[in-house]
């Protein structure tokens, strides 16, 4: 089983594109409605497991303080604007894929911010931080920018949201806060750290999968009625994601030192796709999925952009030092 879940998170550019296609599938063969009732579940299981790991302590940390400062600048000073005016320019006749854009441009960082940071011969602490704080900001900021930004277009449900954020950010951190220190407490940090921590994100990829299965599945009709659609999203993402990551280079290049700079490009541009997912999901209802598809297909564009990114890191910044 550990085999099947590390392959299908190890190869999210494959395995997203194929539950979209068997949502599609399946909403085309059957009635999708029931799927709605799996809804909170799938949205507990993509979320709860990703809390285990959550380092909550870093938050409290000084160090790096002028990296932490521009990477908060940059993901809610900048890109949700630079969303906000690129869905304005291609989808200004519709509100819901805006907001769908928006919603992505909103929740910085996530658990592969630590990762691809690693790959890359950046600075991991840096990450660690970047992806707690920008979590708890992201999640506390999110319905004012949305009513902010879309409240003239869209009806925010300003109330609804922050009682979802509280139901699938903040419940779901506190368990795993309480899961890791139970866990650490009754087989030890080193066992933890070794054998069960890198297991439990597995567990939040099946969550996204079955998220954007179901998303799929209850827009079927209207996307196999206009299958170009979704070719019509990738444009508009490729810019969002280019435009950040040129912009967090530059400030990388010109201010921080090569490990702080990778952390702070990875820490802007790596979004946190599954929280937006679910929100878009949980708070909008029957439009949920609407907005989910084109969240869906970010996930692509920042799996590819974020590998190809680590290729050219060393010409980017220099190689980075040896250790002895």
């Amino acid at each position: 089983m550990w085999k099947l879940l590390t392959f299908l998170q190890k190869n999210l550019i494959w395995t997203i594109p194929a539950a979209m296609v068997a949502g599609l599938a399946y909403g085309s063969l059957w009635n999708a409605s029931p799927l709605k009732s799996t809804i909170v579940p799938l949205t507990f299981l993509m979320v709860y497991p990703m809390m285990v790991n959550l380092q909550l302590e870093k938050v409290f940390s000084t160090e790096g303080i002028r990296c932490q400062l521009a990477t908060m600048l940059i993901n809610f000073g900048v890109i949700p604007f630079v969303a906000f005016f690129i869905g304005r320019w291609f989808f200004a006749d519709q509100p819901l894929i805006m907001l769908g854009l928006l919603l992505a441009a909103l929740l910085p960082t996530s658990g592969m911010t630590i990762t691809w940071t690693g790959f890359a011969g950046g600075d991991i602490n840096a990450a660690i931080k970047m992806t707690v704080i920008g979590l708890v900001a992201g999640s506390i900021a999110t319905p004012f920018y949305a009513l902010w930004l879309m409240g003239a277009a869209i009806e925010i449900p300003l109330a609804e949201v922050f009682r979802q954020i509280l139901f699938i950010v903040f419940v779901p951190m506190l368990l795993g806060y309480a899961t890791k220190r139970m866990l650490i407490k009754r087989y030890g940090r080193e066992a933890y750290q070794r054998d069960l921590q890198k297991k439990f994100p597995l567990f939040s990829t099946l969550g996204v999968l079955g998220i954007v299965f179901v998303a799929m599945a209850l827009k079927s009709g209207s996307i196999m009625g206009n299958p170009a659609m979704l070719l019509s999203y990738l444009g508009p993402l490729a810019l969002l994601y280019l435009v950040n990551f040129l912009l967090s280079t530059l400030v990388g290049k010109l201010f921080f030192p090569r490990p702080e700079a990778i952390a702070l490009v990875y820490g802007t541009v790596m979004r946190n796709l599954s929280i937006a997912l679910a929100i878009a999901i949980t708070v909008f209802r029957e439009k949920g999925a609407e907005i989910a598809i084109i969240i869906a297909l970010a996930y692509i564009v920042q799996v590819q952009a974020a590998a190809w990114y680590v290729k050219f890191t060393d010409r980017i910044f220099g190689k980075r030092a040896a250790t002895a």
